[in-house]
């Protein structure tokens, strides 16, 4: 059993009531503000997010919460060990302002810095994906793995490359792939790889988001994958275990 059962547990169960939230207002937004040019955020992921944070406040006052509306949360006390669990309401928001089904809840749980704790709920689907940092992954409770499909260009690949020239730099790299997508919701978009990062640790409290690139893949299409992307000039930092 993990050493994290009791989170996992936790977080399952708050990420389903939020769910039902995210479903209950499918179609029916009451209020749609844009947090930038290319993004929106709805009353519904507001009544989400204070869902789960009322929660994990009730259950584990002592934590911190990292939550993708309202910021930074201070945990009850500031202990030596710190513990932040990291939320996204409804990751996918345009998407579902839109009436497109691909979104989702996601909760992490971050100790010492480490994810330990990861919970992606699909409530369209009805699919949750669970994974502890001493456990396998899980979809609806049974065991996933990566694909082992050998080439690369068998796969679909989901793809987003931020910044200046990164749509001229994606279909660069689309060139050696067979099908690409973006899928809306990068979460559940990750969840769906079922597989870790083998590009060493990329998440840490202090960082800000905008700065961090993520490549998630199959062990053996991994390295394929950041040459591809090296290539067109995107630069790549990675670190292997």
């Amino acid at each position: 059993m993990s050493a994290w059962e009791l989170e996992l547990a936790f977080a399952t169960d708050v990420a389903r009531k939020a769910g039902e939230i995210i479903q209950a207002g499918y179609g029916r937004i009451e209020q749609i503000d844009r947090k930038s040019r290319r993004d929106v955020v709805t009353d519904v992921d507001f009544r989400s997010e204070e869902l789960v944070i009322s929660e994990i406040r009730r259950r584990f006052p002592d934590d911190a919460i990292l939550a993708e509306e309202s910021g930074s949360h201070a945990g009850r006390t500031a202990a030596e060990a710190q513990r932040t669990w990291v939320i996204d309401p409804l990751d996918g928001t345009v998407n579902y302002a839109n009436g497109i089904p691909f979104y989702c809840v996601s909760i992490g749980l971050v100790a010492d810095g480490s994810p330990v704790v990861g919970v992606v709920l699909d409530p369209s689907r009805g699919d949750c994906y669970q994974a502890t940092a001493d456990g396998p992954a899980r979809l609806n409770r049974d065991t996933v793995a990566a694909s082992t499909k050998e080439s690369l260009g068998d796969y679909v690949v989901s793809m987003a490359i931020i910044g200046r020239g990164g749509i001229w730099r994606e279909r660069r790299i689309a060139r050696s792939i067979r099908i690409t997508r973006r899928m809306g919701s990068s979460a559940l978009a990750l969840a769906y790889v079922a597989s870790d990062l083998g590009g060493g640790p990329w998440w840490t409290v202090g960082r800000r988001s905008g700065t961090i690139s993520i490549v998630a893949a199959p062990q053996p299409q991994h390295g394929q994958l950041l040459d591809l992307i090296r290539q067109v000039g995107t630069k790549v930092q990675t670190r292997r275990p």
